[in-house]
């Protein structure tokens, strides 16, 4: 399932799963001390090729709709990890409960590196 369905009186209403990503990467950005978004193997052959992408970040949603979520962050240096994780978890959920109303069920942050800040 690609996107989050909700039905009003005028009609449907669907989230799909890249607006989830891209809330989910500028809420976990939004935080003191993390670097970037992380990346996997496809959004670094894309940022090669000068295409911007935030496809590192996973969402799956369920049979219940409930929402799981993967982040990748790199930190900036002398920061603290566990505060940054829990930073961007508790932002990342309040923007997509008070943006999408989607029922969340995880928010798993994976610290892929550590970088010099600016």
């Amino acid at each position: 399932m690609n996107k989050e369905e909700s039905y009003t009186d005028l009609g449907t209403v669907r989230i799909h799963k890249n607006v989830i990503v891209s809330v989910a990467a500028i809420a976990a950005a939004e935080i003191e001390g993390v670097k970037r978004i992380g990346q996997d193997f496809k959004s670094g052959m894309l940022a090669l090729l000068g295409k911007k992408t935030n496809s590192a970040i996973r969402v799956d949603i369920d049979k219940n709709g409930e929402v799981r979520i993967e982040i990748p962050l790199v930190v900036k240096y002398g920061f603290s990890i566990p505060e940054i994780a829990a930073g961007a978890q508790d932002n990342v959920r309040n923007a997509l409960e008070k943006m999408t109303n989607l029922s969340l069920r995880e928010i798993n942050i994976n610290i892929q590196g550590i970088e010099k800040g600016e």
